[in-house]
């Protein structure tokens, strides 16, 4: 039996406002989508420099197909990225990561098409209750005379799509590499790929303000932060519990934009959003039954 203590229970809500504040962040500042993404990615690499130099002989034991993987997985992670933080520029906070909740459940059914991993019966109504929750989001947001937030809507389930991608290509290929160099090596092939797009697009790349400077670093920031609190607390708590505190982050996010953007929520999205977290909690709690996370 797991029994959480004060101290855990701080520090998972610690985890869940840094991560809420990621989409504010990225609403707040004026530069590109892509432009973003790629400093998210590249000072974050930066940032894990001092942690992964004490593992730097785990590079040495990877074998040209694990160096493979790793560059595809960081392919998919900047696009997750991209496709994300452009839809934060196209739909509300909410709707955006309220929608990024679904990824426990895509990467089911991604697993149940690549693999033929069986679903149970609650599992399967779960991904129905969650999805109808998005249909109902995304029907909020739909105007036939302003396709932007639907499109939005669009992207954020795009994004899900590829960190699922992500997820299955590099950490099913490959084994046994600390947790630290797995996420530098991917962010940095992630940072890379993003500026070979920004350098063909010819994105402006340099002249920025001060202010946008700082929120590319706090972007990296942030949520490197909540990584290190997630990784640190899996011999405290159960991963259950980890992955239910993250189903906090729409709530979070949705509460610092309507307080910092005075950004509103309108039926639809507020019950579509109840709608989703509903189905995805039943999700994890049926993962949990069947012993697929502790």
């Amino acid at each position: 039996m797991w029994i959480i203590k004060k101290s855990a229970v701080t520090l998972l809500g610690v985890a869940v406002i840094c991560i809420a504040f990621a989409a504010i962040f990225v609403k707040l500042s004026a530069a590109s989508a892509i432009i973003i993404s790629m400093y998210r990615m590249l000072f974050a690499s930066i940032l894990l420099v001092p942690i992964v130099y004490r593992h730097r002989s785990e590079f040495t034991r990877l074998s040209s197909t694990e160096w493979l993987s790793l560059l595809i997985a960081g392919l998919f992670l900047a696009l997750h990225f991209g496709f994300w933080f452009e839809s934060l520029e196209l739909t509300s906070v909410a709707s955006s990561t309220v929608i990024l909740a679904l990824q426990p459940i895509v990467a089911m059914i991604a697993a149940y098409l690549i693999y033929k991993e069986r679903a149970g019966r609650t599992v399967v109504i779960s991904v129905f209750i969650s999805f109808s929750g998005v249909l109902i989001i995304s029907w909020g947001d739909f105007s036939f005379s302003d396709m932007s937030a639907f499109s939005g809507n669009m992207l954020s389930f795009l994004s899900v799509v590829a960190v699922v991608c992500y997820f299955m290509i590099g950490q099913r290929s490959v084994k046994n590499l600390k947790h630290w160099v797995y996420s530098f090596v991917v962010f940095t092939f992630a940072g890379f790929f993003l500026l070979a797009f920004n350098l063909i697009a010819r994105e402006e790349m340099m002249s920025y303000p001060p202010r946008e400077w700082i929120l590319f670093l706090m972007l990296a920031i942030f949520p490197t932060i909540a990584h290190v609190i997630f990784n640190s607390l899996l011999d405290a708590v159960s991963p259950t519990t980890i992955s239910m505190s993250m189903l906090l982050e729409p709530v979070g996010a949705s509460l610092l934009a309507y307080m910092l953007l005075s950004e509103t929520l309108d039926a639809l999205q507020l019950i579509g959003g109840v709608i989703v977290l509903i189905g995805v909690y039943f999700f994890l709690m049926a993962q949990r039954k069947n012993n697929y996370i502790k």
